[in-house]
């Protein structure tokens, strides 16, 4: 958002009077993120992008899930959100953030997976925004025929990994996945990860309802799990608090399935926002991206784990 068009938001919907301090957090493939100070009070304003692509958001029904999140203090309350231009603005959240050690303390795991229960209990608005691995696939898959890499130098590139083959691999996971029991969708967050989570001590809160929609409620085990390179132990510890006993040999093949699933679309992403950023460049987000896409696109097309 250009400077002037971002200081007018600012003023007119950050409560106070006094000038505001505006900081750039990221900038990521659909949102700007910021950090707003005003009067001593602090905020989080998040604004759709200049880049902003159809990757399959639908903001109309996230302020509709958030609405609910906020019911379910699961959620920060916004100050203001515009779903139409992609606007949202929050009080900010006081709290800490999880180490890759706290992610693997039992009683974490456990308050994991009960957060996760209170995501899947969120009333579903209707319609239901329905997704899957499937169409998360389509989406990245066609926006990267929209935006291919013309960078000369592409340390990251899917092709340099030979990443391109797993479209394959992914295409019989989706036709294992599709002739297992179904289950009902529930509402799912969709992106969890640490930089989204926030404990306040007594409580977790989530950031981030953007990709929010109706699924398989393994799809948000599948991410947590994924995004924090859980071993197979904690996978199984995570699944079997969550259902309260011990897992069925179904649930945990779902679960796996949908972890290669979701680290196949975490891959699809990398090489879009690259594609879009630069993966040439020397700065630490792309950089940490180029790293991560890395590490992704070995794990997958390892023969072993969760490739099998």
């Amino acid at each position: 958002m250009p400077p002037d068009e971002l200081e007018s938001l600012v003023s007119r919907h950050v409560p106070g009077e006094g000038k505001p301090d505006i900081r750039l957090l990221g900038n990521g493939l659909v949102n700007e993120t910021y950090r707003v100070l005003r009067d001593g009070r602090a905020y989080a304003l998040r604004v759709a992008g200049t880049n902003f692509d159809d990757l399959g958001l639908d903001r109309a029904w996230e302020a509709s899930v958030l609405e609910r999140a906020v019911a379910a203090d699961i959620a920060p309350v916004p100050e203001y959100c515009d779903p139409q231009r992609g606007i949202l603005l929050a009080r900010w959240v006081d709290g800490r953030s999880w180490s890759p050690v706290d992610v693997r303390r039992p009683s974490n795991i456990a308050r994991m997976a009960e957060l996760m229960r209170r995501i899947h209990a969120l009333p579903m608005p209707a319609p239901a925004r329905a997704m899957s691995p499937a169409t998360w696939i389509e989406y990245y898959g066609a926006a990267l025929n929209r935006h291919p890499d013309v960078s000369a130098e592409t340390p990251a590139s899917l092709d340099a990994l030979g990443a391109r083959d797993l479209s394959a691999a992914a295409a019989r996971r989706l036709t294992v996945l599709a002739v297992l029991p179904g289950v009902d969708p529930v509402v799912c967050h969709s992106d969890l990860h640490t930089l989204n989570l926030v404990d306040r001590g007594d409580s977790l809160l989530l950031l981030d309802w953007e990709y929010a929609h109706a699924a398989d409620p393994l799809w948000d085990l599948a991410g947590w799990s994924a995004n924090n390179d859980f071993e197979d132990n904690l996978r199984h510890d995570l699944l079997a608090s969550y259902t309260g006993r011990p897992p069925t040999r179904t649930e945990y093949l779902r679960l796996q399935l949908l972890g290669w699933l979701y680290d196949y679309v975490c891959l699809l992403w990398s090489e879009l926002y690259l594609n879009l950023h630069g993966a040439g460049k020397a700065g630490t987000a792309e950089q940490g991206v180029a790293t991560r896409a890395r590490l992704l696109a070995t794990r997958l097309m390892r023969p072993s784990g969760r490739s099998d």
